[in-house]
């Protein structure tokens, strides 16, 4: 890469960065104005078209990064699973780990997931899929049907991006409480998956004795 390319690179993940540091509690990505991010990157308002066509580029921009950070941080949490053993608590304490190191990555794609915007709406769902596709696949390599594999990470990754959205406005005492707690209905989810599969195989068993009779 040349000097030239590098130094736009450069400039790009500024302008990146400065739009997530101006997030906040009350802040979200549709009150940034262009002028704000630019001047917090330390560019002219008109340099910003050098790498982006408009705000709503670059806020997709920050949503495939926060969708692909989430993503990159829980295959490392399968990662320390080898050695921690605990598929649950290890996922939980990453997930708990990401929200507090990088705040405003999680606000983006909570609030975008539900904001005005269509565009917004689908590029959080799509990285939300990507997750629950990623979980499911893990699931399947545990011996669970693909379906079945679908249908309890969609229900995991609900319930943690709930919590996600409480854990932002709470002390950490809270938060370790809430985290606790997510890990046991995560824990319910996973039996009631188990004793799901178990019924169906009774199920499938006793039909297929009947036809043998």
């Amino acid at each position: 890469m040349g000097i030239r390319a590098q130094q736009k690179e450069k400039t790009r993940r500024s302008l990146i960065d400065a739009a997530f540091s101006q997030l906040s509690a009350d802040r979200s990505f549709s009150n940034l104005s262009l002028r704000e991010v630019a001047r917090e990157a330390g560019i002219a308002p008109t340099s910003f078209y050098r790498h982006f066509k408009d705000m709503d580029e670059l806020g997709l921009t920050m949503v495939d990064e926060g969708g692909l950070l989430l993503r990159q941080l829980m295959r490392q949490a399968r990662q320390r699973i080898v050695k921690e053993g605990s598929v649950i608590r290890t996922s939980v304490e990453t997930f708990m780990e990401f929200i507090e190191s990088s705040p405003n990555v999680f606000r983006l794609l909570l609030r975008e997931r539900s904001g005005t915007s269509a565009d917004f709406r689908a590029a959080v769902a799509r990285e939300i899929q990507h997750f629950v596709a990623e979980l499911s696949e893990y699931l399947i390599t545990t011996g669970v049907t693909r379906e079945e594999a679908y249908a309890q990470a969609e229900a995991s990754v609900t319930l943690v991006f709930s919590s996600g959205a409480e854990v932002l406005d709470l002390e950490s005492c809270e938060r370790d409480a809430l985290a606790e707690r997510l890990i046991i209905q995560l824990r319910m989810v996973a039996k009631g998956a188990h004793w799901y599969r178990k019924e169906r195989e009774r199920h499938q068993t006793r039909i297929i004795k009947g036809g043998l009779d």
